[in-house]
């Protein structure tokens, strides 16, 4: 009798002990609900007095300098990319590339909230590639339910790992000269973080918003959300300094009838950090189609 109730015990602890190890490791969930009109909810169509918004992002203080990425462990980014530097901080004179914009909230000029409107999804889906052993573009944005379609142009195995907190989280290869991958996030989320799970110093931000008002600095700094119906908004600026969740700062604007409004920020430079990602070893490919998480 003793021994059975030991057995029994003892099985109950390696099932509870499992149990509790899968929901650490984020095990398999099912995927929420897609992004959906609600009830009642009006259709977004232009009317022709739409505005815009634009700007610039500075940087204020020293910049960091890119670092050399010790990418010798897979001789074909070498090749493919000798001088692969780290993309966390891109400044030219002053200005702050790869700052993701948009609109955050706000009401329209008829009274409607911004985000009781819905958008139509573009049917043609947006790129997100692998280059020179670098994710390109490094920040983008999408609509949620929009397509992304992911190739590969290196002469290497990526391993593309997106680490969302409310979307379908998912990991997988693509060898060289394969096909491109699609796939969608189907719930707004600012931002996505994309890594490689093989070359660790790949990493790319993906904006995933209802409606299409957004845009993404260039390496002037620049900036332009078209389209903006007229009204009374929060637009958003995210960089994803400091690590692991960015910075996000907010300006008020008011976007007249065909008028064109300037919201512009500055990002400082903080405390000097050190990359983790420089010098980091390339791991082996690996695949983990059961780890979802909603």
């Amino acid at each position: 009798m003793l021994k059975k109730r030991a057995s029994f015990w003892l099985a109950m602890s390696v099932a509870a002990a499992l149990l509790s190890l899968s929901f650490a490791c984020g095990g398999a969930k099912e995927e929420g609900p897609a992004e959906t009109s609600s009830a009642g909810a009006t259709e977004w169509t232009a009317k022709g007095d739409e505005g815009s918004v634009t700007g610039k992002v500075a940087f204020n203080g020293a910049a960091p300098a890119p670092k050399k990425v010790d990418s010798s462990a897979d001789p074909a980014c070498g090749n493919a990319n000798p001088n692969l530097t780290t993309e966390d901080t891109v400044v030219a004179d002053g200005k702050l590339a790869n700052v993701f914009v948009y609109i955050k909230e706000g009401t329209t000029s008829d009274g409607k909230k911004i985000a009781d409107l819905t958008f139509k999804v573009p049917t043609s889906p947006v790129t997100l590639d692998q280059k020179g052993c670098q994710y390109k573009p490094h920040v983008m944005g999408v609509m949620a339910n929009q397509k992304i379609s992911i190739t590969n142009s290196d002469p290497t195995t990526h391993n593309i790992h997106p680490q969302p907190k409310v979307n379908k989280e998912w990991n997988q290869s693509q060898a060289a000269n394969a096909a491109p991958l699609e796939q969608t996030f189907n719930r707004a989320e600012v931002v996505v973080p994309v890594k490689c799970n093989q070359h660790p110093w790949m990493k790319s931000y993906v904006g995933v918003l209802k409606h299409p008002f957004y845009g993404v600095s260039g390496a002037d700094g620049s900036f332009t959300i078209k389209g903006v119906p007229p009204g009374k908004y929060t637009v958003a600026a995210w960089h994803e300094k400091p690590s692991p969740n960015g910075t996000e700062k907010t300006m008020q604007v008011t976007v007249a009838a065909n008028g064109a409004v300037t919201a512009d920020f500055t990002f400082d430079a903080g405390p000097t950090a050190s990359n983790s990602q420089h010098g980091l070893k390339v791991m082996p490919a690996v695949e983990f189609p059961m780890l979802v998480r909603q």
